[in-house]
């Protein structure tokens, strides 16, 4: 599992626990927000939700990071199984962690915050959410604690899927 996105809506902490996973893995770590063309980050900031015609591109890329820069950890929102399956099609070992926070805490933290992802579009997202399936390669982990507890249960629950 050289190859990790760490996914959830915004305000999940994707960028954060990413990071972190990544020190912690000696991967390298890129932030999705980094990959996505001015034109997404435009619309967003306007508070405008992508559609999937917007999105295609950035999953590309997505995908293509995880391909060419193994070990690798990616933080992306992946809202989507049809944007896990996009980002599988070209990287079939990527492996995701889904921050589950809830919709109270992902208001918070996402006014606490200066992004270009204004706190509006969080119901879309919300709404556009598909939680991980029980048959897709990867966890869904609680971002509920300090982050170095976070990362520790990552690393604990994907060495016990590893086993089976």
């Amino acid at each position: 599992m050289s190859r990790i996105v760490v996914m959830g809506p915004s305000g999940s902490g994707k960028s954060l626990v990413g990071a972190a996973l990544a020190a912690r893995r000696g991967a390298r770590f890129v932030d999705g927000d980094d990959l996505h063309p001015r034109a997404n980050v435009a619309k967003m900031a306007a508070g405008v939700p992508l559609d999937d015609a917007d999105r295609a591109p950035w999953l590309d890329a997505v995908a293509l990071v995880l391909m060419r820069q193994a070990p690798v950890v990616v933080a992306c929102s992946a809202l989507r199984r049809a944007y896990r399956d996009r980002i599988r099609e070209t990287c079939s070992d990527a492996w995701f962690v889904e921050l589950v926070v809830d919709e109270g805490e992902l208001k918070t933290r996402m006014s606490r915050r200066d992004h270009f992802m204004p706190p509006a579009l969080l119901d879309s997202q919300l709404a556009t959410l598909e939680p991980l399936a029980t048959d897709e390669p990867g966890i869904r982990v609680a971002n509920d604690a300090d982050l170095e507890s976070v990362v520790g249960r990552i690393a604990s629950l994907r060495e016990a899927q590893s086993l089976r």
